[in-house]
This record gives structure tokens, C-alpha cells and sequence, in this order.
């Protein structure tokens, strides 16, 4: 189903059985030093309640989500990430959320996760490189975040910003784009259900390289404007600079919506390689906002959405 996707699946009833033993393996493997930081509530993810946005699609295994993904801060390959960001330190993660709202201020993961209840969404992942996955994320609604900080009336957009520890992201030593990440949403998108802040994957705490401690999650965007590893939110009144825009708008809009009727100026969005196919498998026909149109499309009604990639 492209729409609604209400069902009673939790990450238990679509997985394999050996893939979900093999992912305690995996855990293990990756160090306690991919999770040392990550204390308390935020460890909630444990148990997260089902949502009625999950997708029925079954989930990549474990490994796949963690060992195939971007995070330039950790090197450009695909394996770097799995590879540099146990360098990562989580412990006493805060949170700087200021600009247009009523609470400015500075929070812990303890403050952002209390009274949170948590919530697991099975999400289709679109890449603008035209690979795709099926992520069971944990997390809560960033429009639940908004409300408790008061979101004032002369707010239009919500911007993020990524961690900068040059001692901790090898990456960030290259300078392939202009550091930190930063990444924005019109105040309307962030506020979609859709939208979440995930501190966690498979019912576990966020692995590193995917985000750790907490993640930007806008299922029917380009993976790039899922920011991870967040340290800023500022509410504004003005559009936002946003990383790949800044380093090559030509390729890079803001909005930069799924979209296979528009190619990216390199490649084709039509299709898709569905990781974990293998070689030989067929690709897969990219949906229009990645098959979330039903309840994000009357965000952009009279936009031209061949203009805004």
C-alpha cells in the first residue's frame, strides 16, 4: 500500500529468526563504546509501542542497516562509518534548542526523553544515490519536542545541526563539504506525524554510525535531510542553509522530496536497488514522496515540484 499502512506488526513479526539472534552478535560486536553514552530514559527504546504508520514491508536485518549507510563526519565509503564511529562519544549529549520558541534552553537526553513514550516506525529509507531499505527506527514525533518548547507565530522553519568533533569524526577532516552539517524543514514538514526524532533502531539504542544518540527521520525525503547526531534545533522565521544545497545547489534543493519523474542531474530517480537484493535482483520503481503521498502531498499543492528537488 502506497497510503495508510495501520497494521498490528512489530519488528519481531517481520524479521527472520536467525536474523534477529545474529543481531545480538552484531551488537556485541560493534563495542560498548558505541552505547556507553547513551543512559537512562534513552535506553526506553526497549519495548517502544507499534505505530499505525509502520510500513508492511519486512525490515533489512540489522546488518544491513548498520554496516551499508552515509556519515560523511566518519568517512565517505559506505563501511566507514561502521568502521571510525565508535570514536563517537554520546556521554552527556545535550541538545541546544533556541531561535522562535518560548522555552529556549539546553537539554539532556534524560530532558527530552522524559515522559516521551517511544514508538517503533518500520519506515521506507530512500537514498538520493537510488538505494533504499526498510528501517524499524524507535522514536517519538519532533512535534511532540515543538510543543513542549512552544513554538512561537513568527516561526516558518525548523533548523538542525550536526555534532563538530574533529577529534572524534575523522571525516570532518576532508573538506567535502563546508562543516558542521546542518539541515532544515518548513515548520508544517516538521510537523508532520511522520517526522521523528529516532534514538533508536530494532528496539535497541541508535548505533553510532546511524545517528547516535538522536536523528532526524523524514521518510518521504531524501535520506541526506534526515540529519543525524543532532546537537542544534532553532526555530526561524527564514529559510535555512542546508549542506548539500550549500555545496552544490545545482544537484541539491531544500525540499528534495522523492520524486522518480525527476532525475537527479547525474543519475536517473526512477528506480531503485533495494539493498540486500543481491546482484541479479531486479530494481524496484521509486514512489512518488517514497509511497508516503497520502499524508504529505497537501504539503506542496500548487508547488511546482520539478523545481524544488
Amino acid at each position: 500500500m502506497a497510503g495508510r499502512w495501520k497494521n498490528d506488526l512489530n519488528w519481531s513479526d517481520t524479521t527472520p529468526k536467525a536474523a534477529w539472534l545474529n543481531r545480538r552478535q552484531i551488537m556485541a560486536g560493534m563495542g560498548a563504546a558505541a552505547f556507553g553514552g547513551i543512559a537512562g530514559p534513552a535506553l526506553a527504546g526497549l519495548g517502544a509501542v507499534k505505530s499505525e504508520y509502520s510500513t508492511v514491508e519486512e525490515p533489512n536485518p540489522l546488518d544491513h542497516i548498520t554496516s551499508y549507510c552515509n556519515y560523511y563526519e566518519f568517512g565517505t565509503g559506505k563501511e566507514d562509518p561502521a568502521r571510525n564511529a565508535h570514536m563517537l562519544n554520546t556521554d552527556g549529549w545535550q541538545v541546544e534548542i533556541d531561535g522562535l520558541v518560548d522555552k529556549p534552553g539546553t537539554w539532556t537526553m534524560d530532558d527530552i526523553l522524559k515522559g516521551t513514550t517511544l514508538e517503533e516506525r518500520i519506515y521506507r529509507f530512500r537514498c538520493v544515490e537510488a538505494w533504499s531499505m526498510v528501517i524499524p527506527w524507535v522514536g517519538f514525533e519532533l512535534a511532540d519536542l515543538l510543543a513542549r518548547v512552544g513554538v512561537q507565530s513568527g516561526a516558518k522553519y525548523v533548523a538542525f545541526e550536526t555534532a563538530l568533533r574533529p577529534d572524534e569524526m575523522p571525516g570532518v577532516r576532508s573538506p567535502v563539504i563546508d562543516w558542521p552539517y546542518v539541515e532544515g524543514l518548513r515548520l508544517d514538514e516538521a510537523m508532520n506525524p511522520l517526522t521523528i526524532l529516532a534514538t533508536g533502531l530494532y528496539d535497541e539504542p541508535m548505533p553510532n554510525q546511524n545517528g547516535a544518540p538522536i536523528r532526524l527521520v523524514v521518510p518521504w525525503k531524501y535520506g541526506f535531510k534526515s540529519i543525524k547526531s543532532i546537537v542544534r534545533i532553532s526555530l526561524t522565521d527564514k529559510e535555512p542553509p542546508t549542506s548539500w544545497n550549500k555545496t552544490n545547489g545545482r544537484e541539491y534543493g531544500f525540499y528534495s522530496n522523492v520524486n522518480p519523474t525527476v532525475d537527479h542531474p547525474r543519475w536517473s530517480q526512477a528506480s531503485e536497488r533495494v539493498i540486500g537484493g543481491g546482484i541479479l535482483a531486479k530494481r524496484k520503481p521509486t514512489l512518488m514522496f517514497n509511497g508516503y503521498g497520502q499524508e504529505v502531498a497537501g504539503l506542496y499543492e500548487g508547488m511546482d515540484l520539478a523545481k524544488f528537488y
